[in-house]
């Protein structure tokens, strides 16, 4: 699997370009983070990768193919996307959640069977959240939550799964379950494009970060050689502290004048 942006430019309003000549890939088993601060396009970004927004000019393959010639529902088989805030309206179920990955894979009129609950079922164990599947969605903690949303990734087929600020509401414990699944479904050939606002985790989890830069890509490569205080500066405006250790950059922390 390989889903690549190639120089792709995307804007809301003519002539206030939100993503800029933005080029980045990833293939099986990549863990990408997209740093920035707000409203540098990351949101953006993660949509057109998905197919949900038609760049201007460039263009998004999956394996090739230009994403916007891909079925909606093929296409929804290949890509997930994960958003940041999930509050469904009704007190679904953890499982029917993530049932609703499985959409896809049904006709117009079809009901769930046998092998999409099975489906589900294979999603919740790779998660941990198997014990869960019958709770109600919006009474499960945040980190539940985003496991979950995981989880319907997962039943809906996804091999890359497009995550929003993931970590946004967890605490470090939870943050830290969310992001092992990740590394351990990436070692099955899974592959993730991450957006964060937490340069630390990019450094703990990522195989790979970039900095989005008021809607360009203005450093990309392995976190350990791209987090450095020059750069942080240039995305978030203030000085860092970047702390080093035996095998390089282990912290960043904002530095206190």
């Amino acid at each position: 699997m390989r889903l690549a942006a190639e120089a792709i430019t995307f804007a809301y309003v003519p002539g206030r370009d939100v993503l800029r000549d933005v080029t980045l890939a990833v293939g099986a088993g990549d863990v990408m983070f997209v740093l920035g601060a707000n409203g540098s396009g990351k949101t953006t970004l993660l949509d057109c990768l998905a197919g949900v927004r038609i760049p201007r000019s460039g263009r998004v393959l999956l394996d090739g193919d230009s994403i916007d010639r891909i079925p909606t529902a093929e296409r929804a088989k290949r890509v997930g996307l994960v958003p940041q805030i999930h509050e469904p309206v009704f007190d679904y179920t953890v499982g029917e959640v993530v049932l609703m990955g499985r959409t896809p894979h049904l006709g117009l009129f079809a009901r769930p069977g046998r092998r999409d609950w099975e489906a589900v079922d294979r999603a919740l164990d790779a998660v941990g959240l198997r014990a869960l599947r019958g709770h109600v969605y919006t009474e499960i903690s945040g980190g539940e939550r985003q496991l979950a949303l995981i989880a319907r990734g997962l039943a809906q087929g996804a091999a890359c799964l497009l995550m929003d600020e993931p970590a946004a509401h967890l605490d470090p414990r939870h943050q830290h379950a969310a992001f092992a699944t990740v590394a351990r479904l990436a070692s099955d050939g899974f592959s993730f494009v991450i957006t964060s606002h937490q340069p630390n985790n990019a450094l703990l989890y990522a195989d790979r970060a970039a900095f989005l830069i008021d809607g360009r890509i203005e450093q990309e490569g392995a976190p350990i050689e791209i987090v450095t205080e020059e750069t942080l500066r240039s995305a978030y405006g203030i000085e860092f502290d970047v702390i080093t250790g035996e095998t390089g950059p282990r912290a960043i922390l904002p530095r206190v004048t």
